[in-house]
């Protein structure tokens, strides 16, 4: 088996879970910060699915895997975008909480 597909399905693991614990949260608290949350780990499961799709061959023409062509671009955007946004969701959902509380 194609060792990237492996790593990519590995990381598929954490990313749905966190992909589902954050539209579980959404769903729940209805908030702007579980919505961002839940963006940003959308994100996060488009860069696992770009690196599963780069490891089959699926949309060769995308050039995936290669600099400077638009899955690379999609990948590099789509993981700047889910490793700010789920931070900064559960920062928001944390302090609407804790202000909640007070």
């Amino acid at each position: 088996m194609n060792p990237m597909l492996v790593r990519a399905l590995v990381a598929m693991v954490p990313v749905l879970a966190l992909l589902i614990a954050s539209a579980v949260v959404a769903r729940r608290e209805a908030s702007t910060g579980a919505l961002i949350q839940l963006i940003g780990s959308g994100f996060l499961a488009i860069v696992v699915l770009t690196h599963v799709f780069e490891a089959l061959g699926f949309l060769a023409r995308m050039n995936w895997g290669q600099q400077h062509s638009i899955g690379h671009y999609v990948d590099l955007v789509s993981a700047i975008l889910g490793v700010t946004l789920v931070p900064v969701g559960y920062v928001m959902r944390r302090s609407r909480r804790d202000h909640a509380a007070a």
